[in-house]
């Protein structure tokens, strides 16, 4: 009888015997394999901890007990070995559980978590908690060797070596190789140096000699080097002991007994404790152990041959792709161009500029303000740096987008992947703030492409100014427009009529920007067949705005609609609206009435894109609905249950 089918807690898990774990082991890579193959998911990291996730649940008493980790990539074994077994074929679907970290999830997702870097820092948090209230229990830390790219990561290091407070970070190793000689030499030194026999005679040892006058603290001095140069001969750990933890590892992350063992041995120990172990991306599925990359965040696939399954329709190609394809075309011609990501190559398309301009891409790891800041420095030396960067990422570079770019005007070309609605990865991925803290920047030029030629037209016009330009595009296919063989730059700050320009006054005029121009236009060809006559502009620009094209609209009809996919507040349509306002004040346009479409002031759920954009009410229909209503025509039949918001008193506005 298979053994999971009877753990539904960690509880449980504590309850078999600890020699059939490795049994345990199998059976949920079983499950995630399976799970992953079907609906797709972040599969090579979390393949790699499920002894790990195993062994720290036996070892410790969770929830009690604190586990905090970092992102979300590596917690699947965690969120089955939770409650969540039953629930886990639902992993990222709408409606079902979260592919990262949630505390409206589970008592045992402690802390929220899909930016990297996040975790020692909130650890340590609840370590000074626990203290405060007097209170006993373990914390510990579990972060991927990706995550300590992050400076942040470091920070919080420092801090806690410094409070010395009693705290276990585990570095989960799945980059480092070890041969297997050394391995097993140092997982048995690690069992002698972290047992407490060791722990209490290396202590008593200790204090014997510092009460030897004169010769005591010399000799403790000896015994000290002498354990660290044993130590240091087969051990990375001296970066940490200097940081003030005791440093352990590294040891094997798929060997269960030696994890119980160590375990068991360190979590009693005083102080700030470092782990170290080693494990494998993919590890026991053999496409995503020789390919790790490919398999972190991978779609549904053939579990058999590990090759993505393919849909019955032929997609476009990606935004992403356009992206790539453009700036690797536009470098060929300007030896200034590079190229930086932060530890996202794959993700946002660089790699193949990577493939053709070695000498001209930087991968700086998970450290998006040094990303941000290195940029900065090339641009005032003479080169165009280009930098794609997820929108939802961006957002930690945001000081350095300020004071180290925009304050002195330096031409980065910021390139955000992922804008709008992400769908599957939820809420920590969501790129809809990126106009918001963005708009308010000076210097900054801010644009969105209504499909993928305009991407490259918006990458040549970018990089022909002289101060900073971000563009945001969506993730996901584009429409499948052709192309341009040389695509010609953009006049800054105009917009375009795209239906309506022969007719002299509309029902109503449709602002849109970006992923939301296509659906607008869908729209207005329903609203014809209600007899209502709706212009539609692409805005392109978010910063400046096409001021004179909007006042000419205004004039043409007494209603406006903008539309985004993006949060309303501090939006697009805020933008809009102060225009406007504007406008009037000055008598250069007569009062209209503006509604404005977009994404409500909530964190929004994971799920596919079609379907929370049908529930916001973003994709034709919806803005159909919403358009009717606003002009006061009949309301088409809608979906009852969506979220759209948008006829609230606060998105529509008289100017």
């Amino acid at each position: 009888m298979p053994l999971l089918e009877n753990i539904n807690s960690p509880q449980d898990l504590r309850a078999v015997p600890r020699k059939v774990l490795p049994t345990v082991a199998e059976e949920i890579r079983t499950l995630i394999l399976k799970t992953v193959s079907d609906k797709g998911g972040h599969l090579g990291a979390s393949l790699g901890t499920v002894e790990l996730t195993i062994a720290l649940h036996a070892c410790f008493d969770t929830p009690k007990d604190r586990l905090v980790w970092d992102t979300g990539h590596q917690a699947y074994p965690h969120k089955i070995l939770t409650g969540r077994r039953d629930a886990f074929p639902t992993l990222r679907q709408y409606g079902g559980i979260c592919g990262f970290l949630s505390r409206n999830e589970s008592e045992y997702d402690t802390f929220g978590a899909g930016h990297a870097g996040t975790s020692i820092s909130a650890a340590l948090g609840m370590v000074e908690a626990r203290d405060q209230k007097g209170e006993k229990h373990h914390v510990v830390a579990i972060i991927g060797d990706g995550s300590l790219t992050a400076g942040m990561a470091y920070e919080a290091l420092n801090h806690a070596g410094h409070l010395k407070k009693n705290f276990i970070v585990i570095l989960n190793d799945n980059e480092m190789s070890i041969s297997e000689n050394v391995g097993a030499f140092s997982a048995y030194l690690n069992r002698i140096l972290s047992g407490k026999l060791y722990t209490r005679v290396k202590n008593e040892t200790a204090t014997l000699l510092k009460n030897i006058p004169k010769i005591g603290q010399p000799m403790l001095e000896v015994a000290r080097r002498a354990e660290e140069s044993v130590k240091g001969m087969i051990v990375p750990g001296l970066l940490f002991e200097e940081l003030g933890f005791q440093y352990f590892g590294p040891i094997d992350g798929h060997r269960i007994d030696h994890l119980l063992t160590t375990f068991d041995n360190i979590k009693d120990l005083e102080g700030p404790i470092l782990l170290h172990v080693v494990t494998k991306k993919g590890k026991g599925y053999a496409p995503a152990e020789s390919d790790p990359a490919t398999y972190h965040g991978t779609p549904a696939f053939d579990l058999s041959t590990g090759k993505a399954k393919k849909s019955a329709v032929k997609a476009p190609p990606s935004y992403t792709s356009i992206f790539s394809k453009s700036v690797i075309a536009l470098a060929k011609e300007d030896p200034t161009i590079v190229a930086i990501t932060a530890a996202m190559p794959a993700g946002t398309g660089l790699s193949q500029f990577a493939e053709v301009f070695p000498d001209r891409f930087y991968d700086v790891g998970i450290s998006e303000q040094h990303a941000v800041t290195m940029a900065a420095g090339m641009a005032a030396d003479g080169l165009r740096p280009v930098v794609a960067i997820y929108s939802t990422f961006l957002q930690r570079g945001f000081d350095q987008i300020i004071h180290d770019v925009a304050l002195q005007n330096l031409p980065v070309v910021f390139c955000l992947d992922r804008a709008g609605l992400v769908g599957e990865d939820g809420p920590t991925h969501a790129g809809v703030f990126d106009i918001a803290y963005l708009k308010g920047v000076p210097n900054m030029i801010l644009m969105a492409p209504k499909d993928e030629n305009e991407l490259q037209r918006m990458l040549t016009t970018a990089l022909q100014q002289k101060q900073p330009v971000a563009i945001r595009y969506p993730r996901g296919a584009g429409l499948g427009v052709s192309l341009d063989e040389t695509p010609q730059p953009l006049p800054i700050g105009k917009g375009e009529i795209v239906i309506g320009e022969d007719e002299a006054e509309w029902d109503v005029a449709l602002i849109a920007i970006g992923s939301m121009v296509y659906p607008a236009q869908t729209a207005a060809l329903q609203l014809k067949e209600q007899g209502i006559v709706a212009g539609v502009i692409n805005a392109r620009f978010a910063k400046p705005l096409d001021r004179a094209l909007f006042v000419s609209a205004a004039k043409r009809t007494k209603k406006i609609v903008t539309l985004e996919e993006h949060m309303l507040s501090g939006g697009f349509g805020e933008s809009v609206l102060s225009v406007l306002e504007e406008e009037k004040n000055a008598g250069h346009m007569l009062p209209v009435s503006v509604c404005r479409i977009g994404l409500p002031d909530m964190f929004t759920e994971h799920g596919g894109q079609k379907r929370l954009r049908e529930d916001f009410g973003l994709d034709p229909e919806g803005i159909t609905r919403t358009v009717a209503m606003f002009v006061g025509a009949p309301i088409p039949t809608g979906d009852p249950d969506s979220k759209s918001d948008v006829l609230k008193p606060s998105h529509v506005k008289a100017v």
